[in-house]
């Protein structure tokens, strides 16, 4: 027995039903209508069709036309047929030598959208705060209308909770306002299948406030009639829709439940759905128009029970209990199957179905009532199952099931198909199977063959049948390999046998290599117009050939030339703020597809504020407001307030406040007598936006001066007069016209009464014939046309000084060292500064070194010392000389008369290197050096200290020899030295303090002449001139391989020679071995042939 198996179209096989249009069939009267039905059979069907339950003829219908190959009907309306002519219920039958299939019942009827009825609308007159409801009352068409209220100039009216449209079209009004007033409120109905609308005539409302109406009836009344309307009251909630506590609804399995509940009452009423007994179901309700309307998608019969809707407001609740029962078409358990059996099989048909109220089953075979139809021993009924046994070839029929209640049915056709076929395999041979790694591998075997055919799977040409859980085996033959590995590469096949006979085929699989991301785009944030980049770098199976798509917020790359796609990257140049979103990498090949993902946040600075507002207008405050400009994907953190003085600097913004960026009104202090006008400037990380645009002007009133100058001083210029000076207010510090200043002054502890003057708006006031530095009060008070300003503070300032006129005392000078000493001197009497004492200023100079008596150019010192200090300290001295020095007084004007020169002396220090070392006339045993005095003596010269030592070949240093010398020599010949040895030398100066800095030569001397002349008697010959040929080769080899190695890091000792030419004083001491060789001259070349 074969079960669902489609049957290869050169088999023959009863009809099927592919194609049919809907059970309940609207179309459009304007149109052609045409009314599907499709089968396949073998032979090819033939179509017939019944209307209303009797024969249709299409043949006498010149209208009614079939398709060919077709069962589909197309009645032609466009030339002048009705549509209403053709209503009915049509049912399209399929027939072949094997059976007959039948289509639903498909029920035509012509969408209609007609007008509505012409009615007079009277106006609503309504009182403020009561309720009302326009009715809308569409006309019935066919689908049922879209319903909305508009306005004369087609726009929408706005809802509410308050006021809202109910599910049957009509608009309610909990309560009304004022603003309700209107005259065109106009319900119109959308027909969408024959995308028409209708309008309703517009509806008039006048609603009449407690003031209003109380005005009309005093005017209708005499004075004596008691009149008065009453105060808008305020009621408790009463339900509009649904009427009364409790209704019921209906509902079919599977659609959407929708209750509603509107209610009066003012305050406007809250509505609240519960379900009594049980919990709202989750994830399938849904609150629609303000609560008003409870909606439950997909119900079952588990929603079914009492629904409570409660309107609550501040004076009380209403509720209304809706009672749901959910009911049901009839709808699948068990579908009846095609069969295909061989003769001699038995097989069965089931077909069951639920619904509420359960479902009758009936049977037909080939559209007919099985009880009527012609009788087969091989099949018996039993309820919802048709059971088949030992079966024929004339067995071959077409049933069908037919379930259906009250609210509807199902038809379902399966064929019983007798048939002997040996097995087929329908997959084509060889056929290619490429997977990645890690995921299933499906294997086609589909395959024909009655009896049903067994399947079985092997690997390779000789492998094993496969078995085991790491493979699944479809019931349609197909094998399953859930993860797939590299290995599981190779070939497969798939056997199928009955008793009739048995065929194979084989298959390819090819697992390759997962695609993968190496290298995803990363979340970005960049500056608006900088350059950003999006990497994507990719892994893949060398046999596929990948392709990468750059998505911008899933859809396609902007059509711009800034986005430049490269081989693993996205480049956008000149990023704007549009470019801000989610850029995908997505990587396709044929056999799969990865994808990653990255955010680009374009940042900037933010927009300016705009709509500043200027309010809480007072005297000295008031409150500014602004509504803040794009943050451009930064938080604003602060917003900077400036002003502009319109009266007194025009054009000047100056800096008021900064705010923090959540805060967006400040109030701002403000002086007198100024125009304001206001701007700000909002600031984030990015930096500080373009200033908004200024706020209005709001001029302040004048008022008397509320400061006075700052920075008052009182400086003399010349010793009989006091120059007072002081920063002027600025404009705005003004507080009104007339600005002017009262310059006040008296002589400190000596005069009683002030002397005054007002001058104008300047900063200066020069007071003459006063004292030399004498302390004066000085005050200066702002004042303009309203007033003074307060009482100023007093400061003190001093008439002109003149030069000091005595000089320090009691010069004293100790000498601590040779190029320091100490000076010391009494202070003056204050008196006698006639000024600010700065300090004072020590003169010194030298007059001559006493190791030279030559005079030079005298060169004087300064040194001064701050304040009222006693001493000073005089550095960088020259030993061995004399000085003079003086000291004076310092004030503001200038300096006083010096003190009597003291002489002094500085001690003997160690001399200066001597000037210089020569090494002349070398010989085989003897050098000659001659030298220069130090230059700078620095005392007595005692003596010359030599000393000196030999140089090998190696650079190591000899042993060390020391001669004294008189310090009135300026040569000296070394005699019995060795020959052709190089000599370093060491020479410095000595006082009876100590010995001066040394310095270094060094020479070598001559060789031997009768060793020099067999030298050259040797490099004249052949084989000494190959050899340093040789010998040249070699060091330049040498040379390039330590040049290399240099290059590449390695140490080269050339700090090792250095250190050979340090002093000997640090060097350890070696004994002579005789192996002295060449050393670089630095100040000196022999001359003499080696």
């Amino acid at each position: 027995m074969i079960s669902s198996l489609d049957v290869p179209l050169d088999l023959s096989q009863p009809p099927t039903i592919t194609q049919q249009s809907p059970k309940d069939y609207i179309v459009d009267p304007r149109e052609n209508i045409v009314i599907q039905c499709e089968a396949k059979g073998k032979p090819p069907p033939s179509f017939s069709w019944t209307r209303n339950g009797t024969h249709f003829d299409i043949d006498k219908d010149a209208q009614v036309t079939m398709k060919p190959n077709s069962g589909t009907l197309v009645i032609n309306i466009m030339n002048g047929g009705k549509a209403e002519a053709y209503e009915g219920v049509y049912q399209c039958t399929a027939r072949n030598e094997r059976g007959a299939a039948i289509s639903n019942n498909i029920v035509i009827r012509p969408s209609r959208s007609p007008l509505w009825t012409k009615e007079k609308l009277e106006p609503n007159h309504v009182r403020e705060g009561d309720s009302l409801v326009l009715h809308c009352r569409p006309p019935v068409g066919l689908p049922p209308p879209i319903i909305f209220w508009m306005d004369n100039a087609f726009q929408r009216l706005p809802q509410s909770e308050r006021v809202s449209q109910g599910l049957n079209g009509d608009l309610y009004f909990s309560n009304v306002q004022p603003e309700d007033t209107r005259e065109d409120y106009i319900c119109y109905a959308r027909f969408n299948h024959t995308q028409t609308i209708q309008q309703k005539q517009p509806i008039s409302v006048k609603v009449f406030s407690m003031d209003s109406l109380n005005d009309t009836i005093a005017a209708n009344l005499s004075d004596t009639d008691i009149y008065g309307a009453k105060p808008v009251t305020e009621r408790q909630p009463v339900l509009l829709t649904p009427t009364g506590s409790t209704s019921t609804k209906v509902e079919l399995r599977g659609n959407v439940l929708l209750l509603e509940c509107i209610a009066a009452g003012l305050p406007t009423p809250v509505i609240r759905w519960i379900k009594e007994g049980g919990e709202l179901p989750a994830n399938r309700t849904f609150f629609e128009n303000f609560k008003k309307t409870l909606k439950i998608t997909d119900v079952s019969e588990a929603d079914s029970g009492n629904y409570k809707c409660i309107a609550r407001n501040t004076l009380g609740s209403a509720h209304h209990v809706i009672s749901v029962t959910v009911k049901a078409a009839p709808y699948w358990i068990t579908a009846p199957r095609n069969l295909v059996l061989s003769p001699g099989e038995h097989g069965n048909l089931i077909c069951r179905a639920n619904g509420n109220p359960k479902p009758d089953i009936s049977w037909l075979a080939n559209g007919v009532p099985i009880a009527i139809a012609p009788e087969d021993p091989s099949r018996k009924v039993d309820g919802d199952t048709i059971i088949f046994s030992h079966v024929q070839e004339r067995s071959s029929a077409v049933y069908q099931c037919n379930a259906s209640n009250e609210y509807g049915y199902l038809l379902a056709n399966a064929f019983v198909n007798v048939l002997a076929e040996p097995p087929r395999i329908l997959t084509p041979a060889n056929k290619l199977y490429q997977v990645i790694a890690d995921s299933p591998a499906l294997l086609d075997c589909a395959y024909f063959g009655s009896p049903k055919p067994e399947i079985e799977w092997f690997k390779g040409v000789k492998g094993s049948i496969l078995r085991g859980n790491e493979y699944v085996f479809h019931e349609n033959g197909t094998l399953e390999i859930p993860v797939a590995q590299k290995d599981s590469t190779g070939t497969y096949t798939c056997v199928a046998r009955n008793e009739l006979g048995k065929t194979q085929n084989e298959v390819q699989l090819e697992v390759k290599d997962p695609t993968m991301i190496i290298k995803q785009p990363e979340y970005k944030v960049i500056q608006r117009y900088g350059q950003v980049s999006f990497e994507c770098i990719i892994k893949h199976d060398s046999t596929l050939s990948p392709t990468v798509i750059w998505l911008k917020d899933n859809d396609e790359l902007p059509d711009d030339e800034r986005f430049l796609v490269g081989k693993d990257n996205l480049t956008i140049m000149n990023v704007t703020d549009k470019d801000d979103g989610t850029y995908t990498c997505i990587v396709n090949t044929t056999l799969d597809s990865v994808s990653a993902s990255a955010v680009l946040t374009v940042v900037a600075r933010p927009n300016p504020p705009f709509d500043l507002e200027l309010t809480g207008q007072l005297e000295r405050s008031i409150e500014l407001s602004w509504i803040p400009g794009d943050e451009n994907n930064s938080p604003i953190t602060s917003f900077v307030i400036e002003y502009e003085d319109g009266l007194h600097e025009p054009g000047v913004w100056h800096y008021q406040t900064e705010v923090p960026g959540t805060q967006t009104t400040v109030q701002l202090k403000l002086s007198p007598y100024v125009n304001y006008s206001f701007r700000v400037i909002a600031v984030n990380e990015i930096g500080r936006s373009q200033p908004s645009e200024p706020s209005e002007q709001y001029l302040t009133k004048s008022a008397s001066p509320d400061e006075n100058p700052s920075n008052v001083q009182g400086i003399g210029s010349e010793p009989d007069n006091l120059v007072i000076t002081w920063e002027s207010l600025k404009g705005f510090q003004s507080n009104g016209p007339g600005l002017q200043y009262k310059v006040s002054w008296r002589q400190k502890d000596v005069d009683d009464e002030w002397t005054s003057v007002i001058v104008a708006n300047v900063s200066k006031y020069i007071v003459s014939g006063t004292p030399t530095f004498v302390p004066y009060e000085i005050k200066v008070q702002a004042l303009n046309d309203l007033g003074y300003a307060p009482e100023p503070s007093v400061v003190i300032g001093h008439s002109g000084e003149d030069l000091p006129m005595v000089a320090p005392g009691n010069v004293q000078v100790f000498v601590i060292n040779s190029t320091l000493a100490k000076v010391h001197w009494d202070p003056v009497p204050l008196k006698t500064v006639r000024g600010h004492l700065q300090g004072y200023k020590v003169y010194y100079w030298k007059v001559q070194s006493l190791s030279r008596r030559s005079r030079r150019h005298v060169e004087k010192k300064i040194l001064t010392f701050r304040g009222n200090k006693t001493l000073g300290m005089l550095p960088g001295l020259e030993p061995y000389s004399s000085y003079k020095l003086n000291v004076r007084v310092v004030n503001g004007k200038g300096e006083g008369p010096a003190s009597p020169d003291k002489l002094f002396r500085t001690p003997e220090g160690v001399p200066g290197s001597p000037s210089f070392l020569k090494i002349t006339n070398p010989t085989l045993d003897s050098l000659t050096l001659e030298w220069g005095s130090p230059t700078h003596p620095n005392g007595v010269l005692t003596s010359y200290i030599l000393k000196f030592q030999p140089i090998n070949n190696t650079h190591e240093l000899g042993p060390l020899v020391e001669i004294r010398i008189p310090a009135n020599e300026s040569s000296l010949i070394l005699k019995n030295l060795n020959y052709s040895t190089r000599y370093k030398f060491y020479f410095n100066a000595q006082t009876s303090v100590g010995s001066g800095n040394q310095i270094t030569e060094e020479a070598v001397t001559i060789m031997d002449e009768a060793m020099a002349s067999r030298q050259v008697d040797i490099a004249t010959q052949g084989w000494f001139i190959g050899l340093m040929c040789a010998v040249a080769l070699l060091i330049l080899i040498l040379l390039i391989v330590c040049f290399i190695r240099r290059n590449k890091g390695g140490k080269y000792p050339v700090k090792e020679k250095e250190d050979a030419h340090a002093d000997p004083e640090i060097q350890p001491m070696k004994e002579d071995d005789g192996t002295f060789g060449e050393y670089r001259l630095f100040s000196f070349v022999s001359s003499a042939p080696f």
